[in-house]
């Protein structure tokens, strides 16, 4: 048995979500008064998937709370549908973007963070703002996966919808770089176009990988789950 309930654990992690979004927003940055706001930036991008996300889950927890012992075949409907668009969110946006922002962010920091988060940025956001923007992401949603099986879409079709959000954001930088004249991530600055057909081409495959490893993970988790669950069903003689 569960030492927090998983829908005690969800509503908190929404309330943690929309804190980090509100203390964000009030931060008074430059980047976030120019063209795209914070809008342009994928870490912020990710906070609303997330909070969207979370949202989704608390909502479906409090229908099936209220579903439960109805015969209403309408709500029950209502119940699907809310229990599929968490799993494709889970599936397509929530994992795989949340795991992309965290090991992308961390690997460029460690490596040059003026590529990514230039130290001016210290005189604007707090050190736990940073690490509520790009750390917990991943154990917030790592616990989510734990807790809730999802049921992922086929492997084409959640690849399809991944890829088309990959292309997406870059198609997004590159016209908000076409009005500016300025690209969002210190690091496009840095690399002649060859390159940055490159990055932007591992970036999508990267996202994709994700995807995968989301989806692998996803199975293993409940499979070894239900096969502890037989294995302690006594067996018949």
């Amino acid at each position: 048995m569960a030492l927090i309930p998983s829908q005690v654990l969800r509503v908190a992690i929404l309330l943690s979500y929309f804190s980090i979004l509100c203390n964000y927003k009030a931060v008074d940055m430059p980047a976030h008064q120019t063209y795209g706001g914070s809008w342009k930036f994928l870490t912020f991008i990710d906070l609303v998937i997330q909070t969207v996300f979370f949202g989704v889950c608390v909502l479906t927890d409090l229908s099936s709370l209220l579903t439960k012992g109805s015969e209403n075949r309408e709500q029950e409907q209502q119940l699907r549908k809310l229990i599929s668009l968490r799993d494709w969110m889970m599936a397509v946006l929530a994992f795989p973007v949340g795991v992309f922002v965290v090991f992308m962010f961390w690997t460029l920091y460690l490596y040059d963070r003026d590529l990514v988060y230039p130290r001016l940025l210290d005189n604007f956001i707090p050190q736990w703002l940073n690490h509520g923007m790009h750390t917990t992401v991943l154990p917030f949603i790592l616990i989510e996966m734990r807790t809730t099986h999802h049921k992922y879409p086929s492997r084409f079709c959640g690849l399809l919808a991944v890829c088309s959000f990959a292309v997406g954001y870059v198609l997004w930088m590159c016209w908000v770089h076409h009005v500016t004249g300025v690209w969002v991530y210190p690091l496009l600055d840095r690399i002649g176009p060859l390159a940055k057909v490159t990055f932007f081409s591992s970036v999508t495959a990267l996202i994709s990988i994700f995807y995968v490893l989301g989806e692998v993970l996803n199975s293993y988790i409940w499979d070894s789950w239900r096969y502890a669950v037989d294995s302690e069903k006594p067996k018949a003689d």
